[in-house]
């Protein structure tokens, strides 16, 4: 079964239950997003610190769109759910874009902790909520001109009545790895969060209130992770992924569950809403076929053919000379028959189930599914 009929028909069972519904309670008027590629839009792009090369895109702005995808990401697909426009980067300033309905900061290659000196991304957590603190103080100062540039900005209340997401952390324990012993990596994840707590704070200073936190997914299943650490069959799990890698992010998420809670308990005033991404993917990985995909790891778009079609030297859709032979990584036939998209991050295919399963609320705490907040306005 495809992975569009098979969402589907998770949508068409939701419906029946539509009647016990409160469609008001995720009824936000702007998005402020924060995070790594997962959910970047164009950040890391626009900034000129890098380049995306056909087949990004492909599937579904038919050009690269400064998305690290094949076609759009969960962040996409929950803003069409509930009824916003996609969310423009914070630094893509051409073309007059519109932040009436929220502002993306998340880029490409971020940690929650400042940058080492290899890192791709020079705008780690604590810089994107500095460039917030700057794009709502910048906002306040052009509404108070006058009504020129209304229709371009988000409303003074909007910043206290809009939603703050974040999916962040995956590279700060994925490049980790690179450097630090298992034991060493998770006694640096305290310090990653109360990093980001820091930044929670200053987002609640500045009027945020409602809250919406991704844990981080099965890194170990990544092409990348597994060329890198899983060439000695011991270190895999029975799903074929790393099994350190995964075990890392179960303790990461336990502890920024944990956060959550108590953030939730510090400040009553306020809503904080955790989403189990890492079930999700892990059981859409452990169960792909049924969900109509055929290949769980290996990457649609690389070089180097099967199991993992994945090669550090050269990025999708990029072409090298590797061992005397200019090659090309190239995008597969069809990237809806791939859970993994470029060996880093997933297809558009595996955004699109990832967003259908959130928003059964099943996976969130405080769950929501009573509420089934996203599902009067779907269009995917």
């Amino acid at each position: 079964m495809a992975p569009n009929a098979y969402i589907l028909q998770i949508f068409a069972l939701v419906f029946i239950f539509l009647p016990l519904t409160n469609s008001n309670h995720f009824k936000f008027p702007a998005i402020f997003n924060f995070g790594d590629s997962n959910s970047d839009t164009g950040e890391l792009v626009a900034a000129g610190i890098e380049s995306l090369e056909p087949p990004y895109g492909r599937s579904y702005f038919q050009i690269q769109s400064g998305r690290y995808c094949d076609g759009r990401l969960i962040i996409d697909f929950l803003m069409d759910a509930m009824d916003l426009p996609f969310v423009n980067a914070y630094l893509d300033s051409i073309g007059a874009p519109s932040f009436r309905k929220g502002c993306n900061f998340a880029a490409a290659g971020s940690t929650i902790q400042p940058p080492t000196a290899q890192a791709v991304s020079p705008f780690p957590f604590g810089v994107q909520v500095a460039q917030f603190v700057r794009f709502k103080a910048r906002v306040l100062e052009l509404l108070a001109k006058g009504k020129k540039l209304d229709k371009y900005l988000p409303t003074e209340d909007y910043f206290q009545k809009g939603l703050y997401m974040f999916d962040i952390g995956q590279n700060d324990l994925a490049g980790a790895f690179y450097s630090k012993t298992f034991d060493q990596i998770l006694a640096l994840i305290p310090s990653v969060l109360t990093e980001f707590e820091t930044g929670i704070k200053t987002l609640y200073d500045q009027g945020a209130r409602n809250f919406w936190i991704h844990n981080t997914g099965p890194l170990g299943c990544l092409a990348q992770n597994v060329a890198k650490f899983g060439s000695d069959p011991s270190s895999l799990d029975e799903l074929g992924c790393v099994s350190k890698h995964n075990q890392a992010a179960k303790v990461f998420n336990l502890q920024l569950h944990a956060l959550s809670k108590k953030l939730q308990g510090q400040y009553t005033d306020s809503n904080f809403t955790y989403i189990d991404i890492y079930t999700i993917k892990s059981n859409l990985i452990a169960n792909y076929s049924k969900f109509g995909f055929e290949h769980p790891i290996m990457a649609c778009c690389g070089y180097g053919g099967p199991p993992l079609n994945y090669d550090s030297r050269i990025s999708c859709g990029k072409t090298k000379v590797l061992n005397g032979t200019s090659v090309t990584a190239k995008g597969c036939n069809d990237s809806s028959e791939y859970v993994n998209w470029d060996g880093i991050h997933y297809s558009e295919a595996a955004n699109q189930y990832v967003s259908s399963q959130i928003l059964t609320g099943k996976y969130s705490d405080p769950a929501f599914s009573d509420k089934m907040p996203f599902l009067l306005n779907i269009k995917f």
